[in-house]
């Protein structure tokens, strides 16, 4: 059947966020669909839709996330506009989705993933090894903050919020001495710039879902869903399968510091999980490998087997 494909008359609406790397996802996905379907820029119209993510006094006040909200800051008021038919489609950083669509929506197409690798930030060092004693350290998620105190706790983190520009304005006014991205954002920015290093998962075992773009849909909407089979990418969907069936399994809200890496080898999924107690004081990780096609599955039982090894006193912060 043929597709109804959108026009400058009829452009197909792309909802987004307004940061600059938020922008550069949506354009790459404008600019795929354009080259499949040899359409013009101007048959897509970029919607920046402002979340409660965006909020820039929560910004500059450096809050934590779990205090303001969970994982739906980032999507919340995008999705309810693809819910209304405001935009037709939604362009998000997989690692800020819920492992869960509001009813009604879909997330089932994915872009190629980008380098997936953390990266050290600062204007004087170069590992966090090279970090003097004490030293401050800028960081919003409590993974990458678990992560380093549990190799060093005299590290003193402190909370660091806002997009990549921000942050790098923060750190060249002296708020840490250093900071984290992830590779990929650098990446899309085309950053070169950004005094960064890229830290191997061997160190750092990244956020789940880090580097890939995620776009989402209504259920129903068959030309998107048509229109969006032309470009997803089937190696970065068997690997985010494993990876958010361990965080669907684990505990998917920002409250647990959970990390999480599959990678493919031919047909062979190889699986990283990792989950945190937030002061750092003790990590449990697992590593295995299976079938591509039992990576969900794969994903389950390792979140089993680490809350098994945790124990049930290792999750007493939430109280």
């Amino acid at each position: 059947m043929k597709i109804a494909l959108p026009s400058p008359a009829s452009p197909l609406k792309i909802g987004t966020r307004g940061s600059p790397l938020a922008l550069a996802q949506a354009y790459e996905t404008r600019r795929r669909l354009g080259a499949a379907f040899d359409l013009p820029e101007d048959a897509f119209e970029i919607v920046v839709i402002t979340t409660t993510g965006d909020n820039r006094a929560m910004i500059e006040a450096d809050r934590p996330l779990k205090e303001i909200g969970n994982k739906g800051l980032f999507t919340k008021e995008i999705e309810e506009a693809m819910l209304r038919g405001d935009i037709d489609i939604a362009v998000h950083s997989t690692k800020d989705m819920p492992v869960e669509q509001p009813a009604g929506l879909v997330l089932d197409t994915f872009l190629p993933r980008e380098d997936v690798r953390d990266a050290f930030i600062s204007p004087s060092h170069s590992a966090i090894r090279d970090l003097p004693q004490g030293a401050v350290v800028g960081t919003s998620s409590l993974r990458r903050k678990a992560q380093l105190l549990n190799r060093r706790p005299d590290l003193n983190v402190v909370e660091f919020r806002g997009n990549v520009q921000t942050r790098l304005r923060k750190l060249s006014e002296g708020v840490a001495e250093c900071t984290f991205l992830a590779m990929a954002g650098i990446r899309r920015l085309n950053m070169a710039e950004v005094p960064a290093t890229a830290i191997s998962p061997d160190d750092m075992l990244p956020a789940i879902a880090q580097g890939a773009i995620g776009i989402e849909r209504r259920a129903d909407d068959t030309r998107a869903g048509d229109m969006l089979a032309a470009i997803h990418h089937a190696e970065t969907d068997q690997r985010l399968a494993a990876e958010r069936a361990l965080l669907a399994a684990l505990d998917g809200s920002c409250e647990t510091p959970i990390a999480g890496l599959a990678e493919l080898d031919g047909t062979t999924l190889r699986l990283r999980g990792e989950v945190l107690r937030p002061d750092g004081s003790e990590a449990i990780a697992l590593d295995r490998s299976g079938d591509v096609a039992d990576g969900p599955a794969l994903g389950t039982q390792m979140a089993r087997d680490l809350l098994a090894q945790a124990g049930p006193g290792f999750f007493d912060w939430r109280g």
